[in-house]
């Protein structure tokens, strides 16, 4: 079973019970922040590790 590295519009929806638009508003700027810091991103998808460090302050 493969583990979950990457969360998509519809999980970040479900996490932060927040409209469709909003996540994706999130996953933007979450994703314009890790290309300033020189990584690779896909639109739509936002890390899972980054998206929960940036919510929850997890390391």
């Amino acid at each position: 079973m493969s583990q979950i590295t990457m969360l998509t519009v519809k999980d970040v929806q479900n996490i932060l019970q927040v409209s469709q638009a909003k996540a994706y508003e999130i996953i933007r700027s979450l994703n314009v922040e890790l290309k300033e810091k020189g990584f690779y991103v896909l639109q739509g998808k936002i890390n899972k590790d980054y998206f929960e460090q940036r919510f929850y302050g997890k390391e």
